[in-house]
């Protein structure tokens, strides 16, 4: 997680991929996996609110599906709100409670850490694992 967290405070910008400078969600969890060498998967061109049936088509293609007794620390979730997949994460402990979440979000114009409550836990559409990690 010492990667994830590298990027706290990073600006929220859309398709963005530098450090300090600014990432979107996808930018965030790409930027990190380029980061240790487990990827160099990329994805541009897409809309600031992706379409829910693409996305998680990406995560399945790229990552490594999960079950929540399989969660880990590093491991990935998609969101979902308005019933489309348009938003992940790393889950920052492997236990669900207390579990946390760094993401860069939009409402708060930045990558951020924050717990992850139970409206949160009902938004999880897919739980995936960078490809590499054990």
């Amino acid at each position: 997680m010492r990667s994830a967290r590298s990027w706290l405070g990073t600006p929220y910008h859309h398709q963005g991929r530098l450090k300090g400078v600014g990432v979107d969600c996808a930018g965030l969890v790409i930027g990190v996996a380029h980061e240790l060498g487990l990827s160099e998967f990329d994805l541009t061109g897409y809309a600031p609110r992706p379409d829910g049936d693409s996305l998680m088509r990406l995560c399945q293609e790229q990552m490594v599906p999960v079950t929540v007794e399989q969660l880990a620390t590093g491991d990935v979730l998609l969101f979902k709100f308005e019933a489309h997949a348009c938003h992940m994460g790393f889950l920052t402990s492997a236990s669900i409670e207390p579990a946390s979440l760094i993401h860069s979000y939009l409402p708060r114009r930045r990558v951020v850490e924050h717990g992850l409550d139970q409206v949160w836990w009902r938004q999880v559409a897919g739980m995936y694992r960078l490809p590499g990690v054990n």
